[in-house]
This record gives structure tokens, C-alpha cells and sequence, in this order.
């Protein structure tokens, strides 16, 4: 990892009108997403960033909903086009497995349509039994 970006999961640290702008405009799975919906999900779920050491900048970010006992989703995930290629969202995936394994989850799901590469090198994997996973979609983009 690169000594110039720092993992935090102190929610207070989380660049909450960055965050915002990324999720709403930049990613592929919550065009749109309004304020008071990123700041609720932020609010109801554990929180995580990265941050350029010397300007304190997050540069990226991600959260998971958890019971904190059995079932973890990881979702949000969004490096800076700017800073892609750096290692930043291997660190951060990192960095929340660590924060997550001592919770003793069985399982850390996750949605995603051009990282699998990312996070098969941390041990994600395809789906065991898609057959007994179901969704149903309510509300697309929100």
C-alpha cells in the first residue's frame, strides 16, 4: 500500500457531500441517489475511507450492513477516478475485512458488475448456491 493514503473508520472523518457527489454521479448502481437517502445509509451503516496523508482528502469509500453477528453486505465502494490504480481499493477492502473478521461473520456479501478481479484476490468468490439467493428490486437507483 501506498504510505501516502491512510485507512479510517471513524464516521466522523467520512467527506459526507464528497461521498455524495460520487455515489450520485459517478457510480453505476446509484445514479441519483438523493442527499438525505446517502446520508441515512451513511447513518445506518459502518462506514470506511481512505485519505491522502497530507491533504487529509478521502479519496474513497465504502460501508457495510451488518448485524455485526452473522451477515455482512459490503456496498458503496467508490475509489477517485483520480487516484484509481494505486492500490487504494485493495487497501480499503483490506482494511475492512480486518475491521470485520472479529466479528466472526459468516458471510461478507457483495454486488459488483467489473471488480470481481479486486475481490477475488481477497477472497471473494462467486456465488456457492445462487440457486437459494433471491432479490427483489423495489426501487432501482435509489
Amino acid at each position: 500500500m501506498n504510505a501516502n493514503y491512510r485507512f479510517s473508520s471513524d464516521v466522523a472523518e467520512i467527506d459526507r457531500d464528497q461521498v455524495h457527489r460520487w455515489i450520485s454521479e459517478q457510480s453505476y448502481w446509484a445514479p441519483e441517489r438523493s442527499r438525505s437517502r446517502q446520508d441515512a445509509a451513511i447513518d445506518g451503516s459502518r462506514n470506511f475511507g481512505m485519505y491522502d496523508t497530507v491533504s487529509n482528502r478521502q479519496v474513497a469509500y465504502a460501508r457495510v450492513i451488518t448485524d455485526g453477528v452473522t451477515f455482512a453486505w459490503l456496498c458503496d465502494v467508490f475509489v477517485d477516478p483520480a487516484v484509481r490504480g494505486h492500490g487504494i481499493g485493495k487497501a480499503l477492502i483490506a482494511g475492512i475485512l480486518e475491521e470485520c473478521d472479529p466479528l466472526g461473520l459468516r458471510r461478507i456479501a457483495l454486488s459488483t458488475n467489473d471488480a470481481h478481479g479486486l475481490y477475488s484476490n481477497l477472497g471473494f468468490s462467486a456465488l456457492i448456491a445462487p440457486e437459494t439467493w433471491m432479490e427483489r428490486i423495489v426501487n432501482p437507483g435509489v
